[in-house]
């Protein structure tokens, strides 16, 4: 395989799934307070959940200095990869992008930084979708064109028990609209474009879940891929079962949201990414 795939820790990928398809993760710093983490090194998931549920401080999140992505695209190149492609978070939550291709400028070779579009399981699905295209010999041109399309045909949904973390981390985009209303509402969010938008707002969660599910099932025979994202919320595998009862899927990818989406999206949250066919 002469082409590698970079990404970073927004992706949402596991350990597991990164070292099947020989994926590296660049990760983000989380901060609570004055104490500061390094992503899936210094603070796991679920140490990372515990902080977030016993800490004074609301978490933040910051983009790896280009001088992480350097060392990985480095890596690759000096072991003999003929090009690397880095799919990074969307441009536009998060300044990790402008950070990757800082590090490319620097490192020489062919690197090509790529917006995915999407951040959690939308990322995470088009990383995947890269990295086995990489490993059936596809060229970086190729990749690059791939990761393009799959973006624009990702949509991505989120279902909030409270805006009390997007707000203050300043990621509420063009949501700003449900904050004057967010007493007893459950909101729900599109990042589909690559930008948290408000998508509608429900009373309570059950009836929020509900209209995640109805999203995909109004795709009908559309589908093409359909993944599921939870802050370790204790009704995950009922709303998994419901949907894809609800819309006869055999099988939907689900992942833990990680600390730098959580710590923007806060306790509670629920999304759902979903790739249309072309």
């Amino acid at each position: 395989m002469t082409v590698r795939i970079v990404t970073d820790s927004a992706c949402d990928l596991t350990d597991a799934e990164a070292v099947a398809l020989d994926i590296d993760i660049v990760p983000l710093s989380i901060r609570f307070g004055d104490a500061e983490y390094i992503d899936r090194h210094e603070l796991s998931v679920t140490e990372f959940y515990n902080k977030m549920s016993t800490s004074e401080h609301l978490p933040q999140t910051a983009a790896p200095a280009p001088g992480a992505f350097e060392e990985v695209f480095r890596k690759r190149l000096d072991a003999g990869a003929q090009s690397v492609v880095c799919i990074n978070i969307s441009a536009g939550v998060s300044a990790t992008m402008q950070s990757a291709e800082a590090g490319a400028k620097v490192c020489g070779g062919d690197v090509r930084v790529v917006d995915s579009g999407s951040v959690s399981v939308g990322q995470g699905t088009i990383v995947l979708a890269a990295a086995e295209a990489a490993r059936s010999g596809a060229s970086a041109e190729e990749i690059t064109d791939l990761v393009a399309d799959l973006s624009a045909r990702t949509s991505l949904f989120g279902a909030l028990d409270t805006l009390d973390n997007l707000v203050k981390g300043g990621r509420i985009g063009g949501a700003k609209a449900m904050v004057a209303n967010v007493l007893s509402i459950k909101p729900l969010l599109d990042i589909s474009s690559g930008v948290v938008e408000e998508a509608g707002r429900q009373r309570t969660r059950k009836k929020a879940l509900a209209w995640l599910i109805n999203k995909v099932v109004e795709q009908g025979d559309a589908l093409e891929s359909v993944a599921v994202a939870h802050a370790m919320v204790d009704d995950i595998d009922a709303f998994t079962d419901r949907l894809c009862a609800d819309t006869g899927l055999t099988e939907a990818r689900v992942a833990v949201i990680g600390p730098v989406v959580a710590s923007h999206g806060g306790p509670g949250l629920v999304a759902i990414s979903y790739v249309l066919k072309p």
